[in-house]
């Protein structure tokens, strides 16, 4: 039986032995190869052959490229020459100077230019004006306009912030409320500036306050403001802000915000109760020509609460409605 198989094996290699292979010899012609003895090949000789004997080679003899892929160690492997250093860096990386281009250049001046580096770098001083929100409020019976605007120079650390906002009668023009802080700004977080300085209300009449609170970045990229205001007369009063960007597009954005407004105590004078006075919740529609310039629509709903509602339905108006905003937010 297994002389048969041999020959068997030896009439399946005789036509593959008969192949040309001259043709391999040239890469000019390589259509003189000559594949007739493939189509002389009879397969159905491997249908007789037995598969345990098949299964019972031993590859392990053949030649794959004199290379044995099981067995190489990579981790010897020599990239370009250079053997990858492992551990702390060698003692000897630490002799010399603390500055190598003192070696050739003056200290004095090499100094100067690290100073001169550090101040255009990590200490660059920018300034930026932001009017967040310039926009006609438009409601059943009371027509306003109002601005947000605030701006600020310094560095990343320290900078100065001036901020200004109020509203008043679209109709008239006449101004209702307006206000103006002037601020030092410190980074006490990567995201986080504490802010002290002054507030003075100009309108409906002029108060001067302390001012002391933080603004940035909170996590969900919510940018906030707060802050605790101490006036003239002791009244203690605070202001929370929030608002979130929402990108439909790169230039369509959409922003949710709501302020809200709370007092220690009762202030008649300026129509105030104690508690949570006031809170705003709407949403702007912006499209953003290029980052700078972006006009916007919207809707806010706006009510007092408590005893500042009472103080508003006592002078004969309402203390929430709705109000459709058309508006622009712009920067530089």
């Amino acid at each position: 039986m297994r002389v048969l198989l041999f020959a068997t094996a030896a009439l399946i290699a005789a036509p593959a032995a008969a192949q040309d292979h001259s043709a391999h010899e040239s890469h000019d012609a390589p259509a003189q190869e000559d594949h007739s003895a493939h189509g002389q090949m009879d397969h159905s000789q491997h249908d007789g052959m037995d598969r345990s004997q098949h299964e019972g080679m031993d590859h392990s003899s053949m030649n794959h490229g004199e290379m044995d892929h099981g067995e190489m160690d990579h981790s010897q492997m020599n990239h370009g020459g250079m053997e990858i250093p492992e551990g702390p860096p060698p003692p000897r990386a630490f002799e010399g100077p603390a500055h190598a281009a003192e070696l050739f250049f003056d200290h004095e001046r090499m100094a100067a230019a690290r100073a001169y580096n550090h101040v255009s770098h990590g200490n660059m001083t920018t300034g930026t004006v932001l009017a967040e929100r310039l926009e006609a409020r438009l409601s059943d019976g009371h027509d306003a306009y109002l601005w947000d605007v605030s701006a600020w120079y310094g560095t990343s650390i320290d900078k100065v912030v001036l901020k200004t906002e109020g509203e008043g009668e679209l109709d008239s023009g006449a101004v209702e409320d307006a206000e103006m802080q002037l601020l030092w700004g410190h980074a006490i977080g990567p995201f986080v500036d504490l802010q002290a300085g002054v507030r003075v209300n100009v309108e409906p009449q002029t108060t001067a306050h302390l001012a002391v609170g933080v603004a940035g970045l909170a996590p969900y990229m919510i940018h906030f403001d707060a802050a605790a205001f101490v006036s003239d007369d002791g009244d203690i009063t605070a202001r929370i802000e929030a608002e979130h960007d929402m990108k439909f597009t790169q230039k369509l954005i959409l922003q949710p915000r709501i302020e809200a407004e709370l007092s220690a105590q009762d202030i008649p004078e300026r129509g105030v109760g104690a508690g949570l006075s006031k809170v705003e919740v709407g949403a702007r529609l912006r499209y953003e020509f290029v980052p700078e310039f972006a006009p916007y629509i919207g809707v806010e709903y706006e009510a007092a609460t408590g005893q500042t509602a009472d103080f508003i339905r006592a002078a004969g108006d309402d203390p929430d409605g709705v109000a459709v905003l058309l508006g622009l937010r712009f920067w530089f």
